[in-house]
């Protein structure tokens, strides 16, 4: 049986170097859906399984900002909640979620049509964009016109104004940094008035209003709507890439050093594989040669019936806890990053070698699996969940520079205790460790920082737990509460969130007086944002600590019907984590 599910794994990898060549797929469904009944929202990886449970009376797609303007006002005329969405919906927390009850109180702006207007100006080196604009179009412009964007998240499938809210990021620790809030050097935001004003009006917030400004960079959408973002632009430069693959032996005495050397550096660490993959990545003159692109393995079109194959393949090795099985996944995928540079191709079509350099625009950035083609139909991004294809969890931890390396060592540690545990993790992808700058953003990072994210099955229902468990359940605790690090607030599940007000306490109080000021009546609040922002833990039913909405403190928190227990960490022992223990059952 082991036999199999390892021959099927290389045939089905095998297909998937025949089909990573491809462009463009189907695009990604809209995330807002209405019928007779009102409008449901969703997010892009099929992450709130229940539709229901994101529901509004009705949704506006305004084209202008005075449309903006009026969509504000008409809610607050009437006294409803307002919710933004944007065409992507790549956000994980339900800070998009109107109402969990169907209230006939809630309406969505869409910003999916307000996306027309990019402005350049070359003199004081900005662009304004409609907060609508997506990430890839505003990039292409400023190339355009002879320009680059000094960073931007690693994903694409992100609008403007949803990526700052959020505190999307790349990674930098030079110049303003890797975070694109610390590039706004303006903005406009819809905001609730008095009759007289209209009942909704439209606030200019430039540098000079460091309070305003420091308190909307990352604002959750819970302050207004964002209509436009002015960010600062550099004069065009190149980018040269080298991945190299090598031990990880003595990486936490490295990291930091690298993020000080490469300018847009990186680290993935394969710690199943004992293998770090330093990313040498600097930039380079416009005139130097090379035409590369960084159209990265994970965000390129697969076959949606590959796809398929891969996600019953996992399935298969969970239900039957192939530990090994996983093991042979991880070193395929691996060997193919390896083979293939991670996606870079030297002139646009294949790689080649290293280094590979190209323009920042095609450099920072990369998704082309949200692109549609009319030649190809049955091609899409992995995870779209219309296909029943990967389904993950992704947890992301913000440390400050000094805390980081005790987080690595302690991995390791847990790691050495067996490491075919980890490979489940390798298979998304390992552990993705990068740098951002300290930040004025009052829900940004009061220091410079290290960012550490990881990939890992997820089972379909909630209540099914899934192989190895307790050791990415360990890491988890061990990296928000152990270390007291911070989550990145458009990633996590719930727990991430425990404590936030104190992990943020330098801006938080700020945050929530600008909050207070300019949206008294919480317009622009719901239950989810709240649950966030208080860091409220969720209730301890049942199976809870399966999707992270609690830590466990009894067995019933996990499956002890399936041999799972709550149990203390190995390496982290104030962690309570759901460990798969068959012979427990007679205890119960």
């Amino acid at each position: 049986m082991v036999r199999y599910h390892y021959n099927l794994w290389l045939f089905i990898s095998s297909l998937l170097g025949l089909t990573a060549w491809t462009a463009r797929s189907v695009p990604p469904e809209p995330p807002v859906q209405c019928n007779q009944t009102g409008c449901m929202v969703s997010n892009a990886y099929g992450a709130w399984p229940d539709r229901k449970v994101c529901h509004a009376a009705n949704v506006t797609y305004p084209t202008t900002e005075e449309d903006l303007r009026r969509a504000v006002a008409y809610a607050v005329e009437h006294n409803l909640k307002i919710k933004t969405v944007t065409k992507f919906s790549h956000t994980i927390p339900k800070l998009a979620c109107p109402s969990s009850s169907g209230s006939p109180g809630t309406i969505l702006v869409s910003t999916s049509r307000y996306d027309s207007v990019i402005e350049i100006d070359p003199v004081r080196l900005t662009v304004t964009a409609d907060s609508g604009a997506s990430l890839r179009a505003l990039i292409d412009k400023v190339e355009e016109s002879g320009f680059s964007l000094g960073t931007s998240p690693y994903w694409e499938g992100v609008s403007v104004g949803g990526l700052i809210s959020t505190g999307s990021h790349g990674s930098a620790w030079g110049a303003r940094g890797g975070s694109v809030h610390d590039h706004v050097v303006g903005l406009s935001l819809v905001v609730p008035a008095s009759s007289s004003e209209g009942f909704a009006k439209v606030i200019r917030i430039e540098e000079k209003d460091a309070e305003l400004l420091n308190a909307v960079k990352v604002s959750l959408g819970v302050l207004g709507v964002i209509s436009k973002v002015k960010l600062s632009i550099e004069k065009a430069f190149k980018r040269s890439v080298t991945y190299n693959f090598t031990s990880d032996v003595g990486m936490e005495d490295m990291f930091l050093e690298h993020g000080k050397k490469f300018e847009f550096g990186d680290i993935t660490w394969y710690p199943s594989k004992k293998t770090a993959v330093y990313r040498y990545d600097f930039r380079v003159p416009v005139n130097v040669s090379g035409d590369g692109v960084n159209d990265f393995i994970g965000f390129q079109s697969n076959s949606i019936l590959v796809t398929k194959g891969i996600r019953a393949a996992e399935k298969l090795l969970e239900s039957t806890k192939s530990v090994k099985g996983k093991c042979v996944m991880a070193d395929t995928v691996i060997a193919s990053k390896k083979l293939l540079g991670n996606g870079l191709k030297n002139n646009g079509v294949i790689f080649t070698g290293y280094p590979v350099i190209g323009k920042q625009g095609k450099m920072q950035t990369s998704g082309s699996c949200l692109y549609s083609s009319p030649s190809r139909i049955d091609v899409a991004c992995a995870w779209d969940p219309r296909y029943k294809g990967l389904f993950f969890y992704e947890t992301t931890a913000i440390f400050p520079a000094s805390r980081s390396r005790d987080f690595i060592i302690d991995v390791k540690k847990l790691r050495d205790l067996k490491p075919e545990n980890l490979c489940g993790m390798d298979i998304y992808n390992g552990i993705l460790i990068r740098y951002i700058k300290r930040s004025d953003a009052y829900l940004g990072q009061g220091e410079d920082s290290v960012v550490v994210d990881f990939n890992y099955y997820r089972s379909d229902e909630a209540s099914e737990p899934r192989l190895n468990e307790d050791v990415m359940e360990e890491i988890e605790q061990m990296a928000f509460f152990k270390y007291g690090a911070k989550p990145h607030w458009g990633k996590n599940r719930r727990l991430a969130f425990a404590g936030v007000k104190e992990k943020y306490k330098n801006g938080y109080d700020k945050f929530m007086g600008v909050r207070n000021r300019l949206d008294p009546r919480k317009v622009f609040s719901s239950e989810w944002s709240d649950e966030i922002l208080s860091g409220a833990e969720g209730s301890r039913e049942d199976s809870c600590a399966l999707e992270g909405s609690c830590v466990c403190s009894e067995d019933r928190h996990c499956s002890p019907s399936k041999g799972y227990f709550c149990r203390q960490g190995l390496v982290y022992t104030q962690a309570r984590v759901c460990r798969y223990s068959p012979g427990d059952a007679s205890m119960e």
